[in-house]
């Protein structure tokens, strides 16, 4: 599952291409005034009817290196329109669309009884017919699955010692679900207890807090919902830090970005009950913050190092590209030529030295930077909207497969 795990959530982080719709006019700098107010209009009408285009009027697009990466904006900018392309093409099929999931375990850190209860937050499990037959109870159910002697259980999910977050415990429960027809978006499903969650994931960018610390703070219920605020403290990136805990907090400040748009860009008018781009809450949560967005532009880069490493594995992984999956394999050899062209693309713009990290006095860090990414992937599972618990789980899941992918597996092993 490392290719699929990583490609989803390279797929659910924004396209650059259509941030710089949303931030292609001086009402990024100036919303306050008179001016950017009366462009209102113009710019949301720019984002509904943006589809990737290979010419921008970006008037102010971040320039130069990306911090602690081996690329800068330009070179991610010069290919993202083709990768735009790419993933949407292979998103659609039953390989990376059909995710299986389990929506329904219990918080391990409080209790958490804030549901939302609105029908946009309701997720609808794929019917058994329509996945691959290999894919399907009956069929996975006479596969010898390896012992479980290298795992740590735990209740519902389990962890081997090289990964990054907890695995759902998928042999007995769990369901398929099929991402096209469930996208992320903002359900409506706010309040206090929004603010929560991202004070308690901010809380892990603190090293030397245990999971126990974390359990023993009291939070109200919580659910995914970053468009409420947190205090500047909690977002800042903290001074004076090593490299990689630099590093962890420029993912999770990414991923964060990364969510907050995708909620800004499907967001659900209460008035007309129609869905669609929210320009001011784009402003409020990314386009006025830039460090947001120079990090998902750096996430980029390490999804894409990732997909870099894993290229001679990807060449031989066995991809269901349709439902049939038939004989004559026409579909997969369509998408393995995607997956090179992507696999190309990472190769060219995924200039990330991972090789640094973790050396000398701070090879002790990385158990603890990989417990931190346990830690966040758990409380995915306090999420009270199972549509948001769905992207959160899909986007750490893959963010932690990379960090395995970059700094546990050396290259016999992609071999």
């Amino acid at each position: 599952m490392l290719p699929k795990s990583i490609l989803l959530s390279f797929y659910a982080i924004p396209f650059i291409s259509s941030l710089q719709v949303f931030g292609a006019d001086p009402l990024l700098t100036n919303s306050g005034s008179g001016q950017g107010s009366s462009n209102t209009g113009l710019n949301a009408q720019r984002v509904l009817e943006h589809s990737p285009v290979r010419n921008t009027d970006c008037r102010h697009p971040p320039l130069g290196p990306i911090e602690t990466t081996l690329c800068n904006f330009e070179t991610v900018e010069s290919v993202n329109d083709d990768l735009f392309d790419l993933l949407h093409q292979i998103v659609s099929t039953p390989f990376f669309r059909y995710y299986k999931v389990d929506l329904y375990k219990e918080c391990p850190f409080w209790e958490n009884g804030d549901k939302c209860s609105s029908i946009d937050c309701v997720i609808q499990a794929v019917e058994e017919n329509k996945i691959p037959k290999k894919w399907r109870t009956s069929t996975l159910g006479k596969v010898e699955t390896p012992s479980l002697t290298l795992k740590h259980s735990l209740p519902g999910c389990y962890y081997r010692d090289s990964d990054y977050c907890y695995q759902d415990d998928l042999s007995d429960g769990g369901e398929f679900v099929d991402l096209i027809e469930n996208p992320e978006r903002f359900t409506g499903y706010s309040g206090a207890s929004a603010r929560g969650i991202w004070k308690a994931i901010y809380e892990e960018n603190c090293f030397g807090q245990s999971k126990e610390a974390i359990q023993a703070e009291t939070y109200s219920p919580l659910s995914l919902n970053p468009l409420l605020k947190l205090s500047p403290f909690e977002e800042s990136e903290p001074e004076g830090e090593c490299l990689e805990k630099r590093v962890y907090y420029r993912i999770i400040s990414g991923l964060h970005a990364s969510i907050s748009t995708h909620l800004c860009y499907e967001y659900l008018d209460q008035k007309t009950g129609k869905w669609g781009p929210n320009l001011e809450c784009f402003i409020e949560r990314v386009a006025s913050h830039p460090e947001r967005l120079q990090h998902i532009y750096f996430n980029t880069v390490i999804l894409l190092r990732a997909i870099s490493r894993l290229g001679p594995y990807l060449s031989g992984y066995d991809i269901c590209a349709s439902a049939t999956h038939d004989e004559n394999h026409s579909d997969e050899a369509h998408i393995k030529s995607q997956l090179r062209s992507i696999v190309s693309i990472a190769d060219r713009v995924g200039k990330f030295d991972e090789s640094i990290l973790f050396k000398g006095e701070n090879a002790v860090l990385k158990e603890e930077f990989k417990q931190h990414f346990r830690n966040v992937s758990s409380i995915m599972d306090c999420v009270g909207c199972a549509r948001c618990r769905l992207w959160g789980k899909v986007q750490i899941n893959g963010l932690a497969t990379a960090m395995k992918t970059l700094f546990e597996l050396d290259e016999k092993a992609l071999e």
